[in-house]
């Protein structure tokens, strides 16, 4: 008899209730403001007071469910409903831009890390369960019809935006006020059937045979040549912004040249330290790696005198050295019989 659904009045209205129970209002609206900063990588999150009183002004439906879950013990003990209500209401008055919501979208298609700023918000189960949510019920009455023909995760609003998750590749969001009789903008409603009717998106496409659809996930030879000279160069200039983005697109910060060079090796030979300290602390890469010459990161900063960066490989050289042998050793049967 409970509401399990938070993407309907009746379960959101409860989700206030048991969201951060030892706080009060003002101070769980601030943790719900500042969670959405953390989703939407710090861009444009505000209130609008005047959406609020309206809501709160013909809540009349809201207040009718919400005495109906109380009378069904639905709601903690002790919850004051007109607090709960209040603040329901201020969530619907949440006010965000494109440039934010399609963040708060990229970030649940990143499994919960925000794409532009590499924090991770919340946990890969709870981005799963999220987005099962808002493809099953996500868009109204409409969402059977939106399943079946765009097949991706969404959720519209009476405004008339609807953000869109591509699992694992982005997150769009759109807005057009004109609404269709299930309250959802008719130009986003295209927009999404347009997208799956040229890209293999939709969550049952075939993605080996399906000639007439393109799939950007896929990477060419020249793509990838691109990607490798671009991220040499950015370490080549000592730009840590173009490399901290090639790391936020998914490129292996390994990647070699034909000489076997990588990121690291350049960045070392030009003595770039925060290039070398970014590769090594938030890359993970390893400072044993050679090139064709068999050299190292460290023999190339060696040999430009480069003091204060051979002086961090060295460390993490040691870091590797002594994580390696803790590390368990698998004997084979002839070394344990002999």
């Amino acid at each position: 008899d409970r509401p399990h659904n938070p993407m309907v009045n009746a379960g959101a209205v409860v989700i206030c209730a048991l969201l951060k129970q030892g706080m009060n209002v003002a101070d769980k609206f601030e943790y719900n403001q500042q969670k959405l900063k953390q989703l939407c990588g710090n861009e444009y999150i505000s209130f609008n007071n005047s959406v609020f009183l309206s809501e709160r002004q013909t809540a009349d439906r809201n207040f009718a469910l919400g005495y109906y879950m109380k009378e069904n013990q639905c709601f903690p003990k002790g919850t004051n409903l007109h607090e709960i209500l209040d603040f329901y209401f201020q969530l619907c008055s949440v006010e965000l831009n494109c440039e934010s919501g399609a963040v708060i979208g990229a970030t649940l298609a990143n499994g919960g890390i925000c794409p532009t700023t590499g924090n991770k918000v919340l946990e890969p189960y709870c981005i799963r369960d999220t987005l099962s949510l808002m493809l099953s019920c996500g868009m109204y009455d409409y969402s059977g019809q939106f399943a079946f023909k765009v097949g991706l995760p969404g959720k519209s609003g009476v405004s008339g935006g609807i953000m869109l998750v591509v699992p694992n590749v982005m997150g769009i969001f759109m807005w057009s006020p004109p609404l269709d009789h299930y309250g959802n903008s008719v130009r986003g409603i295209q927009f999404c059937e347009d997208l799956v009717s040229n890209f293999n998106f939709h969550n049952y496409d075939n993605l080996r045979h399906t000639p007439r659809k393109k799939d950007p996930r896929v990477q060419t030879v020249d793509q990838q040549a691109n990607m490798v000279v671009t991220l040499l160069f950015s370490a080549y200039n000592g730009d840590v912004t173009a490399i901290r983005r090639c790391a936020l697109l998914g490129m292996d910060m390994s990647h070699a040249d034909y000489d076997g060079r990588t990121a690291l090796h350049v960045a070392a030979a030009e003595g770039h330290y925060p290039v070398v300290e970014f590769l090594l602390e938030k890359c993970k890469c390893s400072p044993t790696l050679v090139d064709r010459w068999g050299f190292m990161p460290i023999d190339d900063a060696k040999r430009f005198h480069h003091t204060k960066t051979q002086e961090l490989l060295l460390a993490y050289m040691e870091k590797e050295k002594l994580k390696s042998s803790k590390e368990p050793v698998l004997l084979s049967s002839e070394e344990i019989n002999a």
